[in-house]
């Protein structure tokens, strides 16, 4: 089993978003016995609220539930019940290396669009820009490139 980790600023938006996007990939495609996913936040801003409104109401469009979701911090033992890490952005690596982990010595911290074969493209913020219908297809590409990956 691949247990996936996605990672972002305050778990209300982006990390989710790529959670309940990839657990409703996983399920309509009966991989569910081969994923686990979970999400969490570099920073405590957030920490216990549900996922942000408008991310919410994108997912939701989608026919995708994030029902009972709370959003959680990084912890240092992630790193080992992991086995990919993924970063929206080159900053939330480096905190999780930095803060949490010590490093990233197995190499299981992906910048998010490297999955999707663009690496020089990050997820940036919904909250700040709006553009939650953009980054939901973002991470659509990358969940499609993560289930490419680990199901050959």
């Amino acid at each position: 089993m691949i247990k996936v980790l996605f990672v972002c600023w305050g778990n209300i938006c982006r990390s989710p978003m790529g959670e309940y996007i990839l657990k409703d990939m996983i399920e309509k495609r009966g991989l569910q016995d081969q994923f686990y996913v979970e999400s969490a936040a570099t920073s405590t801003e957030e920490i216990g609220n549900p996922v942000y409104p408008p991310a919410r109401a994108e997912l939701k469009k989608h026919g995708i539930s994030c029902e009972g979701h709370h959003a959680r911090q990084v912890r240092k033992s992630d790193y080992d019940n992991f086995d990919v890490i993924i970063a929206m952005e080159e900053i939330h690596r480096r905190i999780m290396e930095q803060r949490f982990f010590g490093g990233d010595p197995e190499g299981k911290i992906v910048i998010c669009m490297e999955l999707a074969g663009r690496p020089d493209e990050q997820v940036d913020d919904p909250w700040y820009t709006g553009r939650f219908t953009e980054v939901y297809s973002q991470l659509c590409d990358a969940c499609e490139g993560l289930i490419d990956r680990y199901t050959q």
